[in-house]
């Protein structure tokens, strides 16, 4: 298992007051499954926070089972923004995404509250925490429609892996899995001259960061996603799945290419059993869980890591304590 790393976490210059606008943020981060949502709710509880969502997929209506979106009774104790702000078949861009996170992060602040930005997207969590100057390249739809016929046709990975040789650095950092972002790349790299990575400058945001990340040893982490594909099962995923179909929302869909979504279709339309289905996304979601540490490095000394197997609640109730009053 992995100790707890006393790493060091970057602070801005301004102290806060009693009375004052509050100008600091807590990042929760780490692999899927591993109980980001859980303790967000009790910090948050705790200091006086509110929560904004970086989950891509959380963002979405109607999908909730497979998101692992937090339940009614978890949104009741603690306000959420962003969270079910748009429908599957709609357009959304990372631009989108960090000017919204941003908006509901001042808000917070103005009203003397804490932001707690929790999720697993990398791409979202570090756009708004480095504040990356995302490309202003409009979208090109005769070449996306191009790339989202070969996507339905089977070509997801041959998109892929056109994108690692156009641009190996954005291919890195991109699930293979997330089709909307390859191909956002691959039309940027495409209308842009330079790469799609070398146009993510960055302008640090106004107000002081702590990052938590949650960690844990593979195997643990593997056990635990496994159990959760169970439970969403338990749950309703294939009635949630069923539903979507039913209102059209098609499995090429960006939105239904989060893990579970197409392989819950496919056994719905008899191109598999359950239980394949079932093997894929825990499979998927194993691929899923290593691609986050990518984003999330251990190495990384702007995130304090904590061993949830070792330790306590309290611990790091201690160390947002800290941060607020310092």
């Amino acid at each position: 298992m992995l100790e707890l790393l006393d790493c060091h976490v970057p602070l801005g210059t301004r102290n806060d007051s009693i009375g004052e606008r509050m100008n600091k943020l807590v990042a929760i981060v780490g692999p899927t499954g591993i109980g980001k949502t859980k303790l967000a709710i009790q910090l948050a509880r705790r200091f006086n926070g509110e929560i904004v969502n970086a989950d891509s997929r959380q963002i979405y209506r109607h999908m909730n089972i497979g998101t692992a979106k937090p339940t009614q009774e978890e949104l009741s104790l603690i306000p959420h923004h962003l969270i079910d702000i748009i429908e599957p078949d709609r357009e959304f861009s990372l631009a989108e995404y960090q000017r919204l996170a941003y908006n509901a992060i001042s808000d917070v602040q103005t009203r003397s509250k804490l932001p707690f930005l929790v999720g697993g997207s990398g791409l979202y969590v570090w756009a708004v925490l480095e504040g990356w100057l995302v490309p202003a390249v409009p979208p090109d739809t005769v070449y996306r429609k191009t790339l989202e016929q070969k996507t339905s046709s089977g070509g997801a990975d041959e998109l892929y892996q056109e994108l690692k040789k156009l641009d190996p650095v954005a291919a890195g950092k991109i699930d293979p899995r997330n089709v909307r972002r390859v191909i956002r790349a691959l039309e940027v790299s495409k209308n842009a001259p330079v790469p799609f990575s070398k146009l993510q400058k960055k302008q640090p945001p106004p107000f002081q960061t702590l990052i938590l990340g949650l960690a844990a040893d593979r195997t643990e982490l593997y056990r635990r996603a496994d159990e959760r594909v169970d439970e969403m099962v338990r749950h309703g995923f294939v009635g949630e799945v069923q539903k979507l179909l039913g209102l059209d929302y098609n499995l090429s869909l960006p939105a239904m290419s989060g893990i579970g979504y197409r392989e819950i279709g496919q056994y719905l339309q008899g191109e598999m059993t359950l239980d394949e289905a079932i093997y894929k996304i825990k499979v998927g979601t194993h691929r899923f869980i290593r691609h986050q540490y990518a984003w999330f490095r251990l190495k990384d000394e702007r995130i304090k890591w904590f061993d949830v197997g070792k330790v306590s609640e309290g611990e790091m109730e201690k160390v947002v304590g800290g941060f607020v009053k310092s």
